[in-house]
């Protein structure tokens, strides 16, 4: 019989199981200690759960930590990891060291339909949403767990596409009988999923992080087809009636394209777009993917566009490109591992 993973369980349901399984209430609390804080690899680690309860635990359960099954590793300390996922599927996860921060970006699906037409996942279509505990694998499994500063939920899929599982896991992420992590060390990203955007800003407290890369609807739905059911204009107005100049951070992640989405006119109306509202865009190169006509920018151009909404009041960045010579905004390395599964 295939055991129930433990993680990716919230403290109220630890406390069901304990009772369940014929321990004390309390049980649970210790078990969300040994599973969250203390590197915990086997229940029979759970010294203070008494010998008889942590058999009981076994015959049904099991911790739920599954390895990397590959990585590839950047020249510049970028690692690509594959993880496995409790249903026998792949996702890629990309650990990120800069001097004194660490970040790690996590998958939230396999695959996704929301069908980028820069993205390599959304090519794979949607094969599935991941549980909290496949979620939490990523950070927990971490052979870099350690390290980490932040986690960015910017890899494969769409969170808000899988809401529920993506705020238990930021909620065992946070919580102080989790890793009570700050909700400050934690991006959510997203097309702008209006509705469960808004759940989202309403229930966490985690920045955000919306995909915008052109401020003109026909552009945008030509890049991204989300954006005919989501249209940006309609996020941004939901984005306004929340506060980001003293709570989270909000930003606009902003792939420059040569030729699509570079000029001083996007600037202009990337600016009209954000105006008066407290974020900042990261101005991103694009990382090539196979068999696709777009182009990154020049660095000239990629300039021009920051200086532009600079001098117009919106901070804005340029993102250092990691891991390229491993593909690390891609996902190639799932994709082919998905494919070979299923043949």
């Amino acid at each position: 019989m295939e055991k129930e993973p433990l993680i990716g369980k919230s403290l109220d349901e630890l406390r069901q199981l304990a009772k369940t399984m014929g321990m004390p209430a309390f049980a649970g609390g210790q078990m969300a200690e040994w599973l969250y804080r203390r590197h915990t690899t086997s229940i029979d680690e759970m010294t203070n759960i008494s010998k008889a309860g942590r058999a009981r635990l076994s015959e049904s359960h099991d911790m739920g930590l599954m390895p990397p099954s590959a990585c590839q590793r950047s020249m510049d300390g970028t690692v690509k990891y594959l993880f496995p996922t409790s249903h026998g599927q792949h996702v890629e996860t990309v650990y990120i060291p800069d001097g004194e921060r660490a970040t790690l970006c996590v998958s939230s699906q396999v695959g996704c339909k929301m069908r980028c037409r820069f993205c390599q996942t959304g090519r794979q279509g949607f094969q599935g949403n991941l549980t909290a505990g496949d979620i939490l694998n990523q950070v927990l499994a971490l052979p870099e767990r350690d390290t980490l500063t932040n986690i960015v939920f910017m890899g494969q899929g769409e969170p808000m596409d899988n809401l529920d599982a993506v705020l238990k896991a930021t909620e065992v992420l946070t919580a102080p009988w989790g890793l009570a992590w700050s909700p400050r060390r934690i991006t959510v990203s997203s097309v702008g999923v209006k509705e469960k955007l808004q759940r989202f800003l309403d229930t966490s407290e985690c920045h955000v992080a919306i995909s915008l890369h052109t401020p003109f609807a026909h552009e945008r739905a030509a890049l991204m087809p989300a954006e005919r059911a989501m249209p940006i204009a309609a996020v941004v107005e939901l984005l306004r009636k929340y506060d980001f100049a003293h709570q989270r951070r909000l930003s606009f992640e902003y792939i420059v394209f040569e030729g699509v989405n570079d000029s001083l006119k996007h600037a202009r109306e990337t600016a009209r777009l954000l105006n008066g509202l407290h974020c900042r865009v990261n101005l991103i190169r694009f990382h090539h993917i196979p068999d696709t006509n777009l182009q990154g920018a020049g660095e000239e151009r990629i300039m021009q566009l920051r200086d532009y909404l600079t001098s117009h009041g919106i901070f804005t960045t340029i993102r250092a490109s990691r891991g390229e010579d491993i593909q690390a905004a891609c996902g190639l390395l799932s994709t082919a591992n998905n494919n070979t599964s299923t043949t």
